[in-house]
């Protein structure tokens, strides 16, 4: 099967299509045809070993001291079951699925063999490259608003990087869980963010958070650039700090109104927002879409700090 590979650490130009061994499922596992996957930050992170401060070491020791110990990346992807391995129930070839493959990766390929209780199915109403570019956003975004700060009605949230995979997911699923939502982002992208629910708009480009003398009951960071000390100061007397891109230090120093930490992958979670795109209560926003042979062109997209949503390769 063709395959994007991994030999090194470094650039976009270092991922490049190769023939690898299509993966056979073992017990309990079930071997899908990718029709989508998405290019993450995470993806890019790994793929240039530039991790959060403080990271590194233990985040080679994970991934690959020299090179990436799988040298196939992509956890997020969406497509058909092509085989069921041993002790697998449930599923059947021809079944559209969704998923996350979590520290395991390998689904930026035709194939990818994933255990089947990280499996969702794929409503019908959403197509491969929305389901691929909803997970991986979405569950992180979930994760840390519903879990985390139990945004509920009434509640103000200050999206930070809101035109991101993490925060365009942030943005709709707060108004959803009945909050006000204020943006930071740029000038292009008001539009976008007020289509998804947010009612006001930071322009990052014209003082931003800085100028800024509101205080919000729950403040998400999707992008790393806000402290545990520039972040509390945008709190009300309640709120809580959700810094989802961390250092090492603020991770270990994260206390009381200050959350971190990685979201999980939980098939129930995925199928709430499946459900959510399915009835037209969210958009996932898309900015590339791309063939695997365009998958260097996805990272660097990626790398850009530019892009918009989510970008995806379909094999």
């Amino acid at each position: 099967m063709l395959a994007a590979v991994v030999d090194r650490y470094g650039p976009p130009d270092v991922v490049r299509l190769a023939e690898v061994a299509r993966p056979r499922p073992r017990s309990g596992e079930v071997l899908v045809r990718v029709r989508a996957a998405a290019v993450t930050s995470a993806d890019s992170r790994i793929r240039g070993a530039r991790f959060p401060a403080g990271f590194g070491v233990p985040a080679r020791l994970a991934f690959g001291v020299v090179r990436p110990r799988r040298p196939t990346l992509g956890s997020s992807f969406s497509g058909m079951v092509e085989q069921v391995g041993a002790q697998v129930g449930g599923f059947a070839p021809g079944d559209e699925v969704c998923g996350m493959t979590g520290v395991r990766l390998g689904a930026h390929a035709e194939y990818v063999a994933v255990r089947a209780d990280r499996l969702a199915r794929k409503p019908s109403e959403v197509t491969h490259a929305d389901a691929a570019g909803l997970l991986f956003g979405g569950s992180t975004a979930l994760f840390f608003l519903r879990d985390k700060a139990d945004v509920g009605p009434g509640a103000t949230v200050l999206v930070n990087g809101a035109s991101g995979a993490i925060g365009t997911n942030a943005v709709q699923l707060a108004r959803h869980f009945g909050a006000t939502v204020t943006a930071v982002t740029s000038a292009a992208n008001r539009e976008l963010v007020t289509g998804l629910g947010a009612e006001r708009v930071i322009d990052y480009a014209e003082g931003g958070l800085a100028a800024t003398t509101e205080r919000f009951d729950v403040v998400l960071d999707a992008v790393g650039n806000l402290s545990i000390e520039s972040g509390r100061r945008l709190l009300g007397s309640q709120g809580v700090l959700l810094l989802v891109v961390a250092s090492l230090g603020e991770t270990i120093r994260a206390r009381g109104n200050v959350v971190t930490g990685a979201a999980p992958e939980r098939v129930a979670d995925f199928e709430f927002l499946l459900g959510l795109v399915a009835g037209g209560e969210m958009t996932v926003v898309l900015d590339r879409v791309h063939g695997l042979d365009g998958i260097a062109d996805a990272h660097r997209r990626v790398d850009s700090g530019r892009k918009v949503g989510n970008v995806v390769v379909c094999p």
